[in-house]
C-alpha cells in the first residue's frame, strides 16, 4: 500500500509541475534595413534597429548558432570596449549592447551587431531561458 501511495503522490506532483517548453528563436539580422528582428516559434515578436560593420569591416553573413552568452563582456580588442548581453556566434563577432545608441540604424561597428542595451538584455535572457541550441542566428544583406 505505501508503493502505492508514494507512486501516486509522485504522478500528482509531476502532473501539477509546470513544464517548461524550449521555443525556437530566430534572430534575423538584415544589415540592408540595418534591423534585428526577433521570431520565437515562428512568430514575429520585436523589430529592433541595429548597427553592423561600417566601410572598412565586415560582418559575417550566413545563419549561425550562439556559442557562448556573456552578460557582462568587455573587448579584447577593442581598449575594453564595453559589450553588455553579449551573443557570441561566431568567432569573436556578437550581438550585443551598445552605449552608442545614437548610432543604431546605421553602419558603425568594427562586425559585431549592436544594439540599443535594453533590447540586448531581452534576447540575451530569452537565448537564456530556452536554450542556444533552440536558437538561430541569420544575417542576411
Amino acid at each position: 500500500m505505501p508503493r502505492i501511495l508514494l507512486f501516486v503522490l509522485l504522478v500528482c506532483i509531476l502532473a501539477l509541475s509546470p513544464v517548461r517548453a524550449n521555443a525556437k528563436i530566430l534572430a534575423h539580422i538584415d544589415i540592408s534595413q540595418q534591423r534585428l528582428h526577433l521570431y520565437v516559434n515562428g512568430a514575429k515578436r520585436n523589430s529592433w534597429p541595429v548597427s553592423t560593420a561600417r566601410r572598412g569591416y565586415r560582418t559575417p553573413i550566413g545563419t549561425f548558432r550562439p556559442y557562448w552568452l556573456h552578460r557582462h563582456h568587455y573587448s579584447s580588442i577593442y581598449r575594453g570596449s564595453p559589450m553588455p548581453w553579449a551573443v557570441f556566434f561566431r568567432g569573436g563577432y556578437a550581438i550585443h549592447g551598445t552605449n552608442v545608441t545614437r548610432r543604431l540604424g546605421t553602419p558603425a561597428s568594427h562586425g559585431c551587431i549592436r544594439l540599443h542595451p535594453a533590447n540586448a538584455a531581452v534576447l540575451f535572457n530569452l537565448i537564456a531561458r530556452h536554450g542556444m541550441g533552440n536558437t538561430r542566428i541569420r544575417i542576411t544583406r
